[in-house]
């Protein structure tokens, strides 16, 4: 209904015989999923009906909506902050579960019923008008005949099964998976997933790689003498209603037809659909243009497509300029018609003027260092590495400490029952033994310079001796996070107050004082912000997810040990939802508070107390814990402002690092030849991480590989022989 291509427009009204618009629409979280057949959240769900809400909003002025969910599971990065946009925007976010609903014979409203927390719990009656259920991911129907074809094996959910530490191996040697066929997850880990799965498809090929690639062959390019008048095509895009919707793009197209040097100008629906590109192909060879302009979204992700668009009908593929009429027009501007339009003018017009003074760019080589430099000797960066290594490129490996491993050195059991310490072992065991691996242990980075192909970075010990230059062409920046550590619930101030990285590792210690803790309770999304009320709340991602997989263990230790755990949402996302129902049938004890109102912790005649409202009955609780456990936030590991400032990248608010694009480029940074992974681009579990990590060694490949001039080892760089630039960047 919101897609300006779809049957409806992007009008949204009922499917109901009035069609009309909805005054009050509901969205019904958690339907398929979480529940006794399907014992797992399908992870998008949340974010993405809080998406639809908005653009709903957008849609239809003063619409009502409420969203009935268990838990907001807003895990991802920026997730928290679009949430609580969400709620600054009026969308309402009921913590319950519908067990059914009732349409009216004759107008055909649904009726819901449902349980109303901020009212006693009592049951509430509401007409709405349209109902959209969050239907959980299900594996495909014929995923067994595909699982027999290929040779690999399914797991009890009917999804590809895969192992602790090979998220993207299947039971298949030279067989890799990747996306929603793992495990349901959104777009950016499945972009991520897929790097990393052909990685390990590129170290399995090894040396054999690039021998049967074919060169895509163009046509001759025509030659634009210097005096030849610029006859510019102007193609203007709706982009759906994404541009449309905002800026009369018809008045757009006949202004840009008014500037001197456009010969024709045009409006398309999608300019970047097949049908559009074409189109441009066409009138490039019916008017005989030598420039293209294509005023519709950011040339970060479509600029390529429309350069090599032209270049196949022999155009050079510089002659070509860009207009953001979208990020930087309608999207910004969506409550002002009238002067979008005319921003959107001004940004075609200066674009034109860019057009006429473009001149043709060809590509020449340049030498291409072919080692990776790996900044983080964690897991990140040892997965990193190895992986580069195994597709064949030397690798330095640098690390601060005086020993590999990072945090994983403080992870000694997974959900799953994997053992991160024989892998940790086995993987340092690995870095040591690869002759194309070298590991400076106890260095730090202290210059960079250079570009993608040639960097110089120099690195030195801590003590600043031994300085070392390094040569090479790609980097990947894994630096890694750490546990916070606050004074908040009188964390450092009593010792029966610990995080949960102390209590797991009493846990694997076998710590004589579990024995005599009878009741434990654990406080979640505790962090910065219970300090220092100006510092914005992030969900860490993998906080509830340790703080479950704690609790079965010391339920398994000590069965008659109580354990509560207090949370605003359980975010156990993905397959994680397992450990969550084991938890409960194991005896933990789950209690909800309300962020507004956090527990407090005190002493009472020496006993440690934990007050907070029962969110059932309203009334103030009081619990007297033997171990009080914090479930800390993961902040960026120290330094990390630095290495950013030293290697001229972004970071967040919360100081971890910006890729370029949160879905299309989301292990690149914004300068070529810089790639990350790991906790130093945001919290995330082991296997999240090592996916990333080879994910970033794949996209390293890419640079290290480099565009090869044809019959020599260089690749090709941009440039003009005595020439400017003939794009925005300066080509």
């Amino acid at each position: 209904m919101l897609s300006a291509s779809g049957p409806w427009g992007g009008h949204v009204t009922r499917r109901s015989p009035d069609h009309r618009e909805p005054n009050k629409i509901a969205f019904l979280q958690c339907v398929g999923s979480r529940e006794k057949d399907r014992d797992y959240c399908s992870s998008v769900c949340c974010m993405y009906a809080t998406k639809e809400a908005m653009l709903a909003m957008e849609h239809i002025p003063g619409v009502e909506i409420k969203i009935f969910q268990m838990d907001m599971r807003a895990f991802g990065k920026g997730f928290d902050a679009y949430f609580e946009r969400g709620k600054e925007k009026g969308i309402q976010y009921i913590p319950c579960r519908i067990s059914g609903l009732e349409e009216c014979p004759e107008t055909k409203d649904i009726l819901i019923r449902y349980e109303d927390s901020n009212n006693g719990h009592s049951i509430k009656e509401e007409w709405v008008d349209l109902v959209i259920l969050s239907v959980g991911m299900s594996p495909l129907p014929n995923i067994q005949e595909l699982a027999i074809a290929s040779g690999i094996q399914l797991d009890s959910h009917q999804f590809c099964l895969t192992q602790d530490f090979q998220p993207t191996e299947t039971s298949r040697r030279g067989v890799y998976a990747c996306g929603a066929f793992t495990e349901p997850k959104d777009i950016p880990d499945s972009v991520i997933q897929a790097s990393g799965a052909a990685a390990k498809a590129l170290a399995t090929i090894g040396e054999a790689r690039g021998t049967l690639i074919r060169k895509k062959e163009y046509p001759p390019e025509i030659e634009i003498p210097p005096e030849e008048e610029p006859r510019i095509g102007a193609f203007i895009c709706s982009c759906g209603t994404n541009i449309a919707g905002t800026v009369d793009v018809k008045e757009v197209t006949e202004f840009a037809k008014s500037l001197p040097g456009v010969v024709h100008a045009e409006n398309t629906i999608y300019t970047c659909s097949a049908d559009s590109l074409k189109l441009i192909q066409e009138r490039v060879k019916e008017l005989n243009l030598n420039r293209v302009l294509v005023a519709s979204c950011t040339p970060r992700t479509h600029e390529p497509l429309f350069r090599d668009t032209i270049r196949e009908v022999g155009l050079n593929p510089y002659l070509f300029e860009m207009a953001n009429i979208r990020d930087q027009c309608s999207w910004v501007h969506m409550n002002l018609k009238a002067e979008a339009t005319e921003k959107a003018k001004d940004l075609v017009r200066m674009a034109i003027a860019c057009s006429k003074n473009l001149e043709p760019l060809h590509q020449m080589p340049r030498s291409l260092n072919h080692t990776c430099l790996i900044v983080g000797g964690g897991l990140a960066g040892m997965v990193g590495a190895l992986s580069m290594a195994e597709q064949a490129y030397p690798v330095y490996l640098i690390e601060r400490e005086r020993e590999l491993g990072g945090r994983l050195r403080q992870i000694y059991y997974s959900g799953d029952g994997g053992d991160p310490q024989a892998y940790l072992k086995e993987l340092i065991k690995k870095i040591d033994n690869h002759p194309k691996i070298e590991v400076l242990k106890g260095y730090q980075v202290v210059e960079h310079e250079g570009a993608v192909g040639n960097f110089k970075t120099k690195v030195a010990q801590l003590d600043g001796t031994n300085q070392r230059v390094l040569d090479h062409g790609a980097t990947i920046i894994a630096t890694g996070g750490k546990e916070y550590r606050g004074k908040a619930y009188l964390l450092g101030e009593d010792s029966r107050v610990i995080t949960q990285e102390e209590f797991e590792n009493r846990i694997a210690t076998s710590d004589p004082t579990l024995s005599r803790a009878k009741s434990i309770v654990m406080i979640q999304c505790v962090g910065p912000w219970d300090e220092d009320p100006s510092k914005s709340f992030y969900c860490s991602r993998i906080c509830c997810s340790v703080a479950v997989k704690n609790a079965i263990r010391m339920k398994e230790l000590h069965p008659e040990a109580s354990v509560t755990i207090l949370y605003k949402d359980i975010r156990t996302y993905g397959f994680k939802e397992a450990f969550y129902t084991k938890a409960r049938e194991e005896g933990v004890l789950f209690v909800r508070f309300d962020e507004r109102k956090k527990p407090a912790v005190s002493l009472d005649d020496g006993r440690l107390a934990v007050q907070l409202e029962d969110p059932m009955l309203h009334l103030p609780l009081t619990l007297h814990p033997d171990l009080l456990v914090l479930s800390e936030a993961v902040i960026p590991s120290g330094g990390s402002r630095e290495i950013a400032n030293l290697f001229k990248f972004p970071i967040t608010l919360e100081g971890f690092f910006l890729e370029a694009h949160v879905k299309l480029r989301p292990v690149d940074f914004a300068t070529d030849g810089l790639y990350l992974c790991g906790m130093a681009h945001y919290p995330k579990s082991i296997n999240e991480t090592i996916a990333q990590a080879e994910a970033a060694s794949a996209r390293a490949a890419t640079t290290s590989r480099g565009s090869f001039c044809p019959g020599c080892d260089h690749p090709l760089s941009r440039g003009a022989p005595g020439g400017r630039g003939g794009s925005r960047s300066g080509g």
